[in-house]
């Protein structure tokens, strides 16, 4: 039995319980050998007589799979699968599975983390402190504020909570809405359009696809309210980073935050210098807790396709 293990935080050298199972289970194990998501070709080199794959963030297409004759499971090691090309897997005869909700709280507390970030400042300020300024710069409270997110399932259910921690009032839409949930916990039901519309803080917490890329851009940022804070934590194709500059040198835009990047790891971007954007290197979900989780619900994952066990986390 041999394995490619891709995601970063599975490097060689992890000593983890998943990692010593995943050892313990397969004769031979590939590791990523470049610290950062694999591209096309290679996947294709790595992948190409292993009987298991545990994905990280890489790009697994056609391709990819095609060239993969001995492939039998691809176990995303996250929630999101958007860079899994799903009907060729299924094609193939290749089951794709995945670990939701794992990692929900971090990726959250992130999330509020950035808002907070933008919010006050923080970034700027300290940059400020320690190169011997002592500037007064007017920041936002949270309190009274309204929270908008775009994708109620586990992360956005913990950013609700954070914000209503705050004091905000909570909006959001969801196509697949828990409505019991939303009566429960006091969040307004709304639509796109009135998250877009009544928000002072927008959080994005929705896949990437055909739909939603591009999902903020120079339009849906003119409906939304002048001054308005930005935090994308889901993925980076969301955000039209061009549209998303220009918006905020105007002021249209009060802040931006980015945890993930159209391209990772991000070029050079004018992005970069502006004190009004707070960026973290795709890490929403690199918390201790998280990454054990991650690792242990992939693993299993992986080790239940293979030896012929029910997997209730087959997305494909």
């Amino acid at each position: 039995m041999k394995i490619l293990v891709t995601p970063t935080s599975m490097h060689s050298n992890n000593q983890s319980d998943a990692m010593e199972k995943l050892r313990e289970f397969a004769k031979e194990l590939v590791f990523n050998p470049t610290g950062k998501p694999l591209q096309e070709e290679e996947l294709i080199e790595l992948l190409k007589d292993c009987d298991g794959y545990l994905a990280g963030l890489d790009f697994v297409t056609e391709k990819v799979i095609q060239a993969a004759p001995n492939l039998k499971v691809i176990s995303r090691y996250g929630a999101g699968y958007d860079r899994v090309d799903i009907e060729a897997a299924k094609k193939a005869g290749i089951p794709v599975t995945n670990t939701p909700g794992v990692n929900a709280q971090a990726v959250g507390e992130l999330a509020m983390g950035l808002i907070l970030s933008l919010a006050r400042r923080i970034p700027y300020l300290d940059k400020q402190t320690k190169s011997g300024a002592w500037v007064r710069s007017s920041g936002m409270e949270l309190k009274g504020k309204t929270l908008g997110i775009l994708g109620l399932g586990a992360i956005g259910k913990v950013v609700a909570r954070c914000g209503q921690g705050f004091g905000m009032k909570v909006i959001a839409y969801d196509p697949f809405m828990d409505e019991s949930y939303c009566r429960e916990h006091e969040i307004e039901n709304g639509t796109q359009m009135d998250v877009m519309k009544e928000s002072d803080v927008i959080s994005l917490h929705i896949p990437l696809n055909d739909e939603t890329l591009h999902y903020v851009n120079k339009k849906t940022i003119q409906l939304m309210k002048s001054g308005v804070i930005i935090v994308n934590t889901s993925r980076g194709g969301l955000v039209h980073e061009q549209d998303a500059y220009e918006a905020l040198q105007s002021g249209r835009l009060g802040g931006l935050g980015l945890d993930a990047f159209a391209v990772e790891p991000p070029e050079a971007s004018p992005l970069f210098e502006l004190d009004n954007v707070v960026l973290t290197p795709h890490t929403g979900a690199h918390t201790k807790e998280a990454t054990e989780n991650m690792a242990n619900a992939s693993v299993k994952n992986l080790m239940d396709v293979l030896t012929g066990k029910a997997c209730p986390f087959i997305v494909n």
